[in-house]
């Protein structure tokens, strides 16, 4: 008999929601459990077979802790600024606002079919202006630590967009800069930014990446993206001005082989110092720099390009005269913006030198006739360095910078202040006023949230600004004392309501959000942080988890968090691919529709066959043909409880095995290893069916731990068939009794010098002088040892037997 998914599963959801059975329930005297999914962008297209399962996963764990006797906080929200709403509000003339709530109503009604046990009364959306007061607030926070400020910052500039993008906004095609969204031109420019300092916590958000439970080759992106190098900063001075400037090198020992310098073509000495000869070619090769990306201008391969400025510089080891170059090579927000190139060992300078005929002096005592020499050597043509290894040539090299005032030991990071600004207007408000007597207002939290302006039509400023700028209502404002002032036309980051909406869903309640200013409430927080299990894609590897534990860290300096990192285990689950093995897009028309599936064979089969299609970190081709094997196994479990199974009070040839499966099952969801678990249940399904007098209490048993995984049927089963009164949800998990599962027989192999001849089953520890006539005995053994000399009998318990004969 086949069961009915559908409506099966419109009951049981139906009776969750009105029951609200996943409610979240703060009660310190009990244990909690934090389960996140990376929150969704709300996009028209809604999702395909690929999105459900890290939500899967993350509700497999959630139901398995809420019968473990824990608190369980397992929210849903929608990450719903950003650039798709505010193209299609541009285009369409459309209010973004109409089309985020549309599309999240979409998304919405798919995860509730596919009925993950979200606690709906957390959900939250980053554009709701109950929520982005917080967001708000947070900056005000952070503008009073002295960690926002406003600089002229070379931005990614696309007209045609008319807004800053972030560098990961920004692609790299033919070497020239375009947007990801359109292909746009991009330029550099300087404009007025909000920056957030998150430089300053370089060094911890270092550290603490050793305190988390994280993929190891996450937690490297991170180190490389923060790029700390240990080095030090030497000072050049112009020849024949009073001008200076300061370059990072992590090898000052090389400092006697510097012979010339690179300046960033974006650098303010630049204009300075290049005298009128060359001035048109600078100028020229300054607006070519202004197209190429970061990426391009730092590529190895790539052919090196540059300008002589005309000027000198003096190299501060040995006082001899070095040509400054300006060169795309070298980026203005990295380091200083300028470099000593030491081209004997150092392959890019190399490369230059050679190309525009630039001396090269080794200091290294190696042959760099044909090419440069990076490794350890000992030093030459450096006077007082001569002889030395790199380690102690560094060393007296910065005490020799010290002692002359040329220089300082120095710590330098890859990583750059973030880029708080954008030219948008579907974003939050910055609670920000700007006076012409050039004072600035930050709004308090009584006047937060400072909320968007509804525009009749989002439109392009003809000045760079975001759209706000058209709103002059909401600009403009005057101050009591008649001083004019003007809000913050740009907005923030999509990144910034990610930043903490972990802490949003616990301050979500009865439609508001609660005070986090208030101890009470950070009480509260408190309880339910860090985050226990967070799981999503690789694409967050850097940025959003770099930003969000940066505004954590900040939050705890204030005094508000008690713990140092947001996130305690973080897992990236594998991607899904199309059935032709590709991504899956519109564009390649492979995309699956969940709908479709849930349609023909029910929520419960879609969320079993994508746990069981292989581990969960990899990467796995979608076969809707696939999805028929989980169906029938439960149509099996549907019979086994309605057709199949006797209720007794208790059967041994099903004791061993139910105990191994509620092991096996209890420690491979704890490891996420979801498809090993399905399998030991079909195990037990199996065992069940050749032993149809099942007792009670593995019927019950079994059902709780299938239920995170297929909890529609399995809530049918267990109030319907074995007429429990309340949810499964609330039942207790199910134990396993070791000393059943201690094995009283062990599998021997024998082998004849070394090559395997038979198998025999023992008793365990069974004494070493019985065990060797055992095999000797084995008749398959025999034909191998006759008539030969048997040297020696390695027995070792349990496990083998080796005759060498």
């Amino acid at each position: 008999m086949s069961y009915n998914h559908q409506e099966i599963e419109k009951r049981w959801q139906k009776y969750w929601e009105e029951n609200k059975v996943f409610k979240t329930k703060t009660d310190p005297s009990k244990p909690k459990y934090y389960v996140l999914d990376m929150f969704p962008y709300p996009s028209g297209a809604g999702l395909h077979v690929g999105h459900p399962e890290g939500y899967t996963a993350t509700d497999i764990i959630a139901r398995m802790k809420r019968m473990q006797g824990y608190n369980v906080l397992h929210p849903m929200g929608w990450d719903a600024f950003g650039l798709p709403a505010e193209q299609y509000a541009i285009e369409t003339g459309n209010d973004p606002k109409e089309f985020t709530e549309r599309n999240i109503e979409k998304l919405k009604t798919q995860l509730k079919m596919l009925g993950f046990s979200y606690d709906w009364d957390k959900e939250i959306a980053t554009c709701d202006p109950k929520y982005y007061k917080w967001t708000q607030w947070i900056f005000t926070k952070l503008y009073e630590k002295g960690l926002a400020e406003i600089r002229d910052i070379e931005v990614n500039w696309c007209e045609a967009l008319g807004t800053v993008l972030a560098n990961e906004e920004v692609l790299n095609v033919d070497g020239k800069m375009v947007s990801e969204r359109g292909h746009h031109p991009v330029v550099k420019r300087p404009m007025k930014q909000w920056v957030l300092k998150i430089t300053e916590y370089a060094e911890r958000l270092l550290e603490d990446l050793e305190e988390l439970d994280w993929p190891e080759y996450i937690k490297e992106m991170q180190r490389n993206w923060i790029g700390k190098s240990e080095g030090a900063e030497v000072i050049f001075k112009v020849d024949n001005t009073d001008f200076e400037f300061t370059v990072f090198t992590t090898r000052p020992d090389t400092l006697f082989g510097a012979t010339y310098c690179v300046l960033a073509p974006e650098h303010e000495l630049v204009l300075k110092v290049t005298n009128e000869e060359q001035k048109e070619e600078v100028l020229k090769y300054i607006e070519y720099a202004k197209s190429r990306s970061d990426l391009d201008r730092t590529d190895l391969n790539k052919d090196k390009t540059g300008v002589f400025t005309g000027a000198y510089a003096i190299n501060p080891a040995n006082g001899k005269k070095v040509p400054i170059w300006i060169a795309d090579y070298v980026l203005i927000s990295y380091g200083t913006g300028a470099i000593m190139a030491v081209p004997a060992h150092d392959e890019r300078d190399y490369e230059f030198a050679k190309k525009f005929n630039l001396e090269i002096i080794p200091v290294l005592d190696a042959d760099v006739s044909e090419q440069a020499f990076t490794g350890d050597a000992k030093h030459i043509n450096s006077d007082f360095l001569d002889g030395l290894n790199k380690a102690d040539a560094i060393k007296a090299m910065i005490k020799y910078l010290e002692d002359n005032k040329l220089g300082k030991y120095s710590v330098n990071y890859k990583l750059r202040d973030w880029v708080f600004s954008r030219q948008r207007y579907w974003g939050e408000p910055f609670p920000v006023i700007h006076y012409e007597d050039g004072t600035i207002e930050v709004l308090p939290l009584e006047d937060l949230p400072l909320e968007l302006p509804k525009l009749e039509r989002v439109t392009l400023s003809k000045t760079g600004e975001s759209p706000l700028a058209n709103a002059t209502d909401w600009v403009n404002v005057v101050r009591e004392d008649g001083v004019k002032g003007r809000r913050e036309t740009n907005t923030m980051p999509q990144w910034a309501g990610s930043c903490w909406y972990y802490i949003g869903y616990i301050l979500r309640e009865n439609e508001d959000y609660l005070d986090l200013s208030d101890p009470n409430v950070q009480e509260m927080v408190n309880y339910w942080l860090p985050v226990d299990l967070y799981i999503g894609g690789t694409e967050h590897a850097v940025l959003h988890l770099l930003y969000a534990r940066f505004w954590h860290k900040v939050l705890y300096d204030c005094g508000i968090l008690k713990t140092k990192e947001p996130f305690q285990k973080l897992f990236n689950q594998g991607m899904i691919l199309g059935f032709d093995g590709e991504k899956m897009s519109k564009s390649r028309g492979n995309v699956v529709n969940p709908d479709d599936i849930v349609r023909d064979y029910g929520a419960d089969t879609l969320r079993l066959y994508e746990m069981f299609m292989g581990p969960l970190e990899a990467t796995k081709p979608w076969t809707t043909s696939g999805v028929e094997g989980p169906r029938r196994f439960l149509e099996r479990v549907y019979r086994l409880y309605t057709e199949i199974a006797n209720i007794v009070d208790e059967n041994k040839a099903l004791e061993k095995v139910y105990h191994q499966t509620v092991k096996k099952v209890t420690v491979d969801y704890e490891h996420l290893r979801f498809n090993t678990a399905i399998s030991q249940m079909m195990t037990f399904v199996n065992e069940c069916y050749k032993n149809p007098n099942v007792p009670f209490k593995y019927l019950e048993g079994f059902l709780k731990l299938l239920n995170p995984v297929a909890p529609h049927l399995t809530e049918e089963l267990y109030q319907n068939v074995l007429n429990f009164t309340t949810s499964i949800a609330h039942s207790k998990w199910p134990e396993f009794d070791e000393s059943v599962l201690v094995e009283d027989k062990v599998t021997v192999v024998i082998q004849v010098n070394g090559k395997l001849r038979d198998k025999v089953d023992v008793a365990v520890n069974i004494d070493k002088a019985e065990l060797e006539k055992i095999a000797l005995a084995s008749e398959k053994v025999k034909s191998f040892i006759e008539g030969k000399e048997i040297r020696k009998v390695i027995v070792v318990p349990n496990k083998i037997v080796n005759i060498v004969v």
